[in-house]
């Protein structure tokens, strides 16, 4: 199970996401309470270890804005939340694809959770750039960090066959009393939280990160046991 810290705002509150056993930290470059400068990250990723993945979160961001801020913020990763570049994703894998001391970037695609999550599903599926799909609520002004949650159990009919073929990100009103009834319902590849592991917006509840990870862990784990077996 791949968990995902997002809305880091400091160093101490990314270091006790990284303790607690996080694979991946979030950093925002979109409108945000949480938003924080690139200069502002790479105060904050050197001092990371490198096997945990920083990724920035930008939100109609072009190609040459998220190039300059991943170089100067020492990010891994990019998650985009919607461009009006439908070539947007391909440029950027073909780009740093081509820097090999960049190294592999992982970049994350958004989906917000509606009555057409499977064709939105079936889209993601062609964008051969794309290494996993977050589904995520949204509100008429925000896009993430809503602290909403989707319907898991109308979503699971579109979720649970997708998973076979795409790895899948659920997001959206997560916390650590909920997780482990999102990940027995929509059995995703990784989870993703923001404000369900706050204080308040921008400072992280270091006994909520400990527990949504720990929470997280054990529900994987059940799942796995849980799953059909094929004969």
């Amino acid at each position: 199970m791949w968990v995902k810290i997002c809305g880091n705002t400091n160093l101490e509150d990314a270091q006790i996401a990284v303790e607690a056993g996080a694979d991946a930290l979030g950093f925002l470059f979109a409108k945000s309470t949480r938003r924080i400068t690139p200069i502002d990250a790479r105060s904050i990723t050197p001092h990371l270890p490198a096997t945990v993945e920083k990724i920035g979160i930008f939100d109609h961001a072009d190609f040459e804005e998220i190039v300059a801020t991943v170089e100067e913020a020492g990010l891994t990763g990019i998650q985009l939340h919607s461009s009006l570049d439908p070539t947007l994703s391909a440029r950027l894998r073909e780009h740093f694809s081509a820097k090999s001391a960049q190294g592999q970037m992982r970049i994350l695609g958004v989906i917000h959770y509606s009555s057409d999550l499977e064709k939105q599903l079936r889209a993601a599926h062609e964008d051969s750039a794309i290494d996993a799909v977050l589904v995520d609520s949204r509100t008429a002004t925000l896009l993430g960090g809503t602290g909403i949650r989707f319907d898991w159990h109308a979503a699971s009919d579109s979720f649970l066959p997708a998973a076979s073929r795409l790895r899948l990100i659920a997001a959206g009103g997560l916390n650590p009393d909920n997780v482990g009834e999102a990940i027995s319902t929509l059995r995703p590849w990784g989870v993703d939280v923001v404000t369900g592991v706050e204080a308040s917006p921008g400072k992280k509840d270091p006994a909520r990160v400990r527990s949504f990870i720990t929470n997280a862990r054990i529900a994987a784990v059940k799942a796995k046991l849980d799953a059909p077996v094929e004969v």
